[in-house]
């Protein structure tokens, strides 16, 4: 019965720990992946719609679209960069395994912590990571964290006017030679609400326009 009980009390096996941690590590890289493709394949979509857009001369539905865009790059551009986190977090994982072969017990790693920390402020990691830090706070790897506020800067005032030049590249890129061609008033033209869209005639009604936001939020998600 001693030994039993001992059995439980036991600490898991450091080894055992980043093996099950890399194999999920694994899995979260794959799920990002995937992600990107989902996100990549409605963009293609969207573009499309962008073109057809430009060559109606409805400018205000095409930078609505574009929006989109801008919004999706971003999202892949911070899926890549928390794949590469991972991925560092499972390196320095395996160097605190060398070094517990050595002290018989995993050691605190500052640079696991920022980068779990980081992590922690991805809105598509912010759940996992928690899990996570809870298994390796408890493990010894990292100590408490109390920064999980979930990064927004996308949608802050302060980067409406970024935001603004990204749309025109982007329409430049998609619609070049379409939007090229109208009048400098339409190409100019600021993104209005989706009802007021709908209002105008030959533009791209609510419904539209929103069930594509919906597919992409969806994947951006």
């Amino acid at each position: 019965m001693e030994k039993v009980r001992n059995m439980f009390m036991a600490k898991p096996n450091p080894q055992h720990l980043l093996r099950d941690w890399q194999r999920r590590l694994r899995q979260e890289c794959r799920n990002i992946d995937r992600q990107i493709r989902d996100i990549q394949r409605e963009e293609k979509i969207v573009q499309k719609a962008i073109r057809e857009a430009a060559k109606r001369n409805d400018m205000n539905s095409a930078r609505s679209l574009a929006m989109e865009i801008v919004r999706s790059k971003k999202t892949v551009n911070r899926l890549y960069e928390n794949k590469a986190q991972l991925n560092s977090i499972s390196m320095h994982l395996g160097e605190s395994v060398a070094i517990a072969r050595t002290v018989g017990h995993l050691s605190k790693s500052a640079e696991v912590m920022k980068i779990v920390n980081d992590l922690m402020k991805a809105p598509e990691m912010a759940v996992t990571m928690q899990e996570f830090s809870k298994e390796m706070i408890k493990a010894g790897v990292i100590e408490q964290m109390v920064n999980d506020v979930v990064d927004s800067a996308l949608d802050s005032d302060v980067m409406e006017d970024e935001i603004e030049e990204e749309v025109d590249k982007v329409l430049t890129s998609i619609a070049g030679e379409t939007a090229v061609q109208l009048p400098e008033a339409a190409r100019n033209v600021k993104v209005k609400r989706p009802a007021e869209v709908a209002e105008e005639p030959g533009g791209v009604d609510d419904e539209e326009l929103e069930e594509i936001r919906a597919r992409l939020a969806k994947v951006r998600s």
